[in-house]
């Protein structure tokens, strides 16, 4: 939709697993635009190719197709590395043999493992993950390092996400995971909306202000700004660059619950359970080189993206998308 609105043509490439297709429908009604759509698996690669012997003039690539729950990656873990990982070298080596030269890839914070310090920098050590999606990431990272020694014509962002939640403002489009949701806010707003009898918190025994997992969530329209101005830095013929996308701002778990309770006057039911494998306490940017680089900042708060998410799951289950 960001994309849309800033006067780019987006190519949309999907394997369904964990999406709809009737989001096709809702990027038109917001937009009044048509997306070029391909049901396709990244591990398929002579499918994947079609879409780039079809559109000869792609220019840039956002990369953020794969696995993305903690939890489940400690349990599927062969999973996460076959399908995040041989996706990913699927996807470049199609780019390098088409000469499509700009890629941005998101990563995310788990990158950091458990971190030396908060606020997180982009300089401070990576490694020493907690969990195999963290591990995936990591992974890549350094595939995109050694592939830009042997094609320095390449522009690769390396975007570490921090927690994206929200949904675009006009709630027809939001966060709908198939089965039990691995994330918090969706979580939250299926609790909130009766579809849920309780939110699990994991562990209430961290060293933190009030014993939950304090995280940096993201309203994820500040997320796509940050890969829209990510793409015009590739256009500067940037090389390979690494950013935090995050607020700076550190929320814990039942900060995140109030201020649901809060924004849109509901209640959420909670319970505290056993802390969950994989899990860390403390996790938030610093995003000053993001600010300076990409002239680019969350402008988006919690309360936002409380208020957006409930738009959204009221919407969805009105409507009940199957």
């Amino acid at each position: 939709v960001e994309l849309i609105k800033q006067g780019y043509e987006p190519i949309v490439v999907d394997n369904l697993s964990n999406s709809k297709i009737e989001m096709l429908e809702q990027i038109f009604k917001i937009t009044g635009k048509r997306v070029k759509f391909y049901q396709i698996d990244l591990l398929e690669k002579n499918e994947l190719e079609k879409v780039f012997l079809e559109n000869e003039n792609i220019e840039d690539v956002i990369h953020f197709a794969g696995s993305k729950a903690v939890g489940e990656s400690c349990v599927k873990p062969l999973m996460y590395y076959e399908n995040n990982i041989m996706s990913t070298i699927n996807l470049l080596n199609i780019m390098i043999k088409h000469k499509v030269k700009n890629i941005i890839f998101s990563s995310s914070a788990t990158v950091y493992g458990t971190p030396k310090r908060v606020p997180i920098f982009e300089e401070d050590p990576i490694g020493g993950t907690t969990n195999p999606y963290g591990t995936t990431k990591l992974i890549i990272e350094g595939i995109l390092q050694d592939v830009y020694k042997v094609h320095p014509e390449m522009n690769i962002a390396i975007l570490r996400y921090f927690n994206p939640i929200g949904a675009n403002e006009t709630g027809l489009i939001g966060e709908a995971p198939n089965g039990i949701p691995n994330n918090l806010m969706p979580y939250i707003t299926q609790v909130a909306v009766g579809q849920r009898e309780c939110l699990s918190v994991f562990g209430n025994d961290y060293d933190t202000p009030d014993g939950t997992g304090v995280r940096d969530y993201i309203h994820v329209v500040d997320l796509a700004l940050g890969h829209i101005a990510s793409i015009k830095k590739l256009h500067e013929n940037s090389g390979l660059v690494v950013y935090n996308l995050g607020t700076g701002k550190g929320t814990s778990v039942l900060d995140l619950v109030f201020a649901f309770e809060k924004a849109n006057n509901v209640k959420v039911n909670y319970k505290i359970v056993d802390r969950r494998q994989g899990d860390i306490a403390t996790c938030y940017a610093d995003c000053s080189k993001a600010k300076k680089e990409l002239s680019w900042t969350a402008k988006r708060d919690i309360v936002d993206a409380c208020r957006d998410s409930w738009k959204w799951q009221q919407y969805y289950t009105k409507n009940n998308t199957k």
